[in-house]
């Protein structure tokens, strides 16, 4: 079972109105908008991305990485590489 199970009508409406604002990068490209205008919306989605990254590990950390680590010594250790191999590609990006 995810993690997010919980939260994920929340995760999906917020994706929905990431994808729109996406949608509304697109629409700007087309109609020649202003490059910086362009770049604040490019930029508020990059930020709306990251907050449901972080939320999503919150939630891997609190239910998966938990539960492993009650299980054994072994499938904790795991899954905290697992969450910091994770981590390492959102902190690249």
């Amino acid at each position: 079972m995810a993690g997010y199970t919980g939260t994920k009508e929340e995760y999906l409406k917020r994706l929905s109105r990431i994808e729109g604002q996406v949608r509304g990068i697109s629409r700007m490209v087309q109609e020649d908008a202003y490059c910086i205008d362009v770049l604040t919306q490019v930029s508020a989605v990059t930020k709306a991305l990251q907050a449901v990254s972080l939320g999503l590990l919150e939630d891997h950390m609190n239910h998966c990485v938990l539960h492993a680590a009650q299980s054994s010594d072994e499938e904790g250790r795991a899954k905290i590489r697992e969450a910091s191999d994770a981590i390492a590609r959102l902190v690249k990006s």
